[in-house]
This record gives structure tokens, C-alpha cells and sequence, in this order.
């Protein structure tokens, strides 16, 4: 498998990962949203550093 190929299959994964919750419980995904609303911008920037963070030591684990 190439590099891009690894690539395409990790995006591919990850739109997979992304579409189970709306798909299996639509309602709880639009509750989830809405609770997003109400986070201040500081607190959504921690969080998105923490699952980025996850994702590139995860992505060095496996390399």
C-alpha cells in the first residue's frame, strides 16, 4: 500500500468513525450539537486540541 493509498484509507475510516452516531441515533446527534452551542470557544478549542493531540500520538504509535 502507498503512502497515499494509507492516506485515502485513513479519511476513508475516519468518514466512517464520523457518520456512525447520526446514522444509529440521529437524535442523540442533533441533542449533542445543540449542547455545543452553549461551550464557550476556549472550551471547544481545548477539546479539539486534546482529540488532535490523541490523533497524532495514536498516528506515531502505529507507525
Amino acid at each position: 500500500m502507498t503512502e497515499w493509498q494509507a492516506l485515502g484509507a485513513g479519511f476513508a475510516f475516519y468518514l466512517i468513525l464520523e457518520g456512525l452516531m447520526p446514522f444509529f441515533n440521529p437524535a442523540g446527534f442533533k441533542r449533542m450539537l445543540a449542547m455545543s452551542q452553549h461551550l464557550s470557544d476556549d472550551a471547544l478549542r481545548k477539546f479539539g486540541g486534546v482529540m488532535l493531540a490523541l490523533g497524532v500520538i495514536l498516528l506515531f504509535y502505529i507507525k
